[in-house]
């Protein structure tokens, strides 16, 4: 199924000037190249809901496989390029500008596949056609973000206000399987929010939430000690893994730094 949106004023954005350029030839590099790809973040957001705020960068997502596939064409094109992180984010350079190329979303490792691109959002931007990330991938995308520095709930909660009619709950469902306890976060953050609008989450998916918590509280407590923090914050939960005892699930160095390379 495809829907085609407005347009967008893409200065509302306000991008760096010398970005501006950059931006629209990559766009339209990459929908020559012939690779499947989403716009995502802050420009998906403002098709959604309307809410325009400022930005650095874009988001391509691709495929697992059309990763290095998307680097190694810009790569041929004069491009400098850099793997940032093979298990789920490389760039693309030209000068000081980039934009990120992501395959998998980095903590709970859920990976991009052809599931995200069932659904067809189109827009013009830049001066390109492009396909961003449907509302139910836009909100995978966003809900384990939530750190000392960044928290996207705000961005989760205003995309089911707006689309909650075309968001796939079944398949967001099966998509938080694992994590079923961050999909019931956000349904009562979102009750909360907007007490109002509770009809806009489905019945049934509250009550499958709420039923599993209540036969997960009469169980025992597992007899391996997690902290699955590092799901939401690889930075923000490095004690508990390095001093107080709680095993890790995200698999990373203790070291956690984002420093960019040059």
């Amino acid at each position: 199924m495809s829907t085609t949106l407005d347009s967008v004023d893409s200065s509302l954005f306000e991008p760096p000037p010398e970005a501006v350029e950059f931006y629209a030839e990559s766009l339209k590099l990459l929908s020559e190249s012939g690779i499947p790809y989403l716009l995502s973040g802050t420009y998906a957001l403002g098709c959604y809901t309307g809410i325009m705020r400022p930005t650095k960068d874009l988001d391509v997502f691709c495929k697992v496989s059309d990763g290095p596939r998307v680097l190694a064409f810009f790569k041929a094109a004069g491009y400098r390029i850099e793997v940032e992180d093979d298990r789920w984010i490389g760039k693309v350079w030209k000068g000081e500008n980039f934009f990120d190329v992501i395959w998998n979303m980095s903590s709970p490792s859920i990976p991009i596949n052809d599931d995200w691109f069932q659904r067809e959002y189109e827009v013009e931007v830049y001066g390109s056609t492009v396909r961003i990330t449907p509302p139910t991938e836009f909100i995978l995308s966003k809900l384990f973000l939530q750190d000392r520095y960044r928290y996207d709930g705000a961005d989760v909660v205003h995309v089911i206000l707006k689309k909650h009619e075309e968001i796939d709950w079944e398949r967001l469902l099966v998509a938080m399987e694992l994590y079923w306890e961050v999909l019931l976060i956000m349904v009562l953050n979102f009750r909360f929010i907007y007490p109002t609008e509770r009809h806009c989450i489905p019945q049934w998916l509250f009550d499958e939430l709420l039923d599993r918590l209540k036969v997960q509280d009469q169980l025992p407590p597992a007899s391996v000690k997690i902290c699955r923090g590092r799901l939401y914050s690889p930075r923000d939960y490095v004690p508990d893994i390095s001093e107080w005892g709680f095993a890790d699930v995200v698999g990373r160095g203790l070291e956690e730094r984002h420093e960019r390379k040059h």
